[in-house]
């Protein structure tokens, strides 16, 4: 992987002496074009701090990485009509203590694919799932997100072939598999396709969203997800309103407001998660976010979480596994303050 970013490194800066060298022999539009056929280079570096309380339990303050990125993409016209894409972006930076990173060292989303305006697209690698995109706002929209309700799906984000169709009068339809084949098999199960389907609407102001996922993974647990999601925006105020539903695992629900005034962005969001062994959990989230600059934001978020007993944890916070418990809560508090500069 390093080899292959230094590589590209020099390709690049070969590529820039030689574009260069040939300025004075090509045109403007002609340079122009040049430079436009290099790949798009992007990132960011996130800090964060959070003070995390348990009723009744630890209390720790940290400051970490919130999910630093580098990343390239790039597409052309392989014909009239229809293009050519690429994405690769790299994390595990850890960027807020060296002693602690190896460099880049993750891998978040790689895909290639080809679009066009009387086909949709199509991509193939690794990338956001179709039910995420379709139906599951709220759980991602936050920086921190720690206490969010996640919704509970298995299809993963790595061997997808994934289509989006073209929009039909505001309807676009959309679908992806996961190819798990005999050197992919999970926790020693065999072979599988697991898929996702979803349907969006857009109207104006509003938007209505429909997926499901088949969960075709070995977990205990076969039945589907589904989920719908309605979002309204009306000015500067999106209103989001979701559900999702699971048989044998949970229920969850969430409301969502994002209100922007100039610079700011201001969002409170209620899920409620409903589980099939009667116990319940809440997460309350409030965010306040400035944009300091095309390039930079800093922000606070607040969560206060409560549920029956739903909260694990040992002498140094959370765990998620039971075994390793020394308490449980049925509270827990985060307050957390952020920076991001992107590019």
């Amino acid at each position: 992987m390093k080899k292959t970013l230094i590589a590209s490194a020099i390709a690049a800066a070969t590529f820039s002496g030689a574009a260069l060298a040939q300025s004075s022999t090509l045109s403007a539009s002609e340079l122009a074009a040049k430079m436009d056929s290099m790949p798009t280079v992007y990132g960011n570096i996130q800090y964060a701090i959070a003070h995390d309380n348990f009723d009744g339990g630890p209390s720790e303050i940290n400051h970490f990485d919130n999910g630093s990125t580098l990343g390239v993409k790039h597409d052309h016209e392989i014909a009239p009509g229809i293009t050519g894409f690429f994405k690769v972006e790299l994390e595990g930076i850890n960027a807020d203590d060296k002693s602690a990173s190896n460099g880049i060292d993750g891998l978040d989303e790689a895909y290639i694919g080809v679009k066009g305006d009387s086909f949709g697209q199509v991509w193939v690698g690794s990338d956001d799932s179709t039910y995420e995109r379709a139906v599951e706002e709220i759980a991602q929209f936050y920086e921190v997100a720690t206490l969010n309700r996640g919704v509970n799906y298995t299809t993963g984000e790595g061997d997808l072939i994934q289509y989006m169709s073209p929009s039909f009068g505001g309807l676009s339809l959309l679908g992806a598999v996961q190819f798990n084949g005999d050197n992919d098999a999970k926790d020693g199960d065999e072979k599988s396709y697991p898929y996702q389907l979803a349907a969006l609407y857009e109207a104006g102001a509003l938007e209505l969203a429909v997926a499901m996922d088949s969960n075709d993974v070995s977990d205990g647990n076969n039945e589907n997800t589904y989920g719908v999601r309605a979002s309204f925006n009306l000015d500067n105020l999106r209103l989001t309103g979701e559900f999702h539903t699971r048989k044998d695992v949970s229920d969850v629900a969430g409301l969502m407001g994002v209100y922007t005034l100039g610079a700011n962005q201001f969002a409170l969001s209620y899920e409620l998660e409903d589980f099939d062994n009667g116990d319940k959990a809440d997460t309350i989230t409030l965010q306040a976010l400035h944009n300091v600059s095309d390039h930079m934001y800093v922000f606070f978020e607040g969560y206060l979480g409560g549920g029956d007993e739903v909260y694990l944890y040992d002498e140094n916070g959370a765990v998620d596994d039971a075994a390793d418990a020394i308490g449980v809560s049925d509270e827990r508090a985060i307050a957390s303050v952020g920076a991001v500069y992107y590019f």
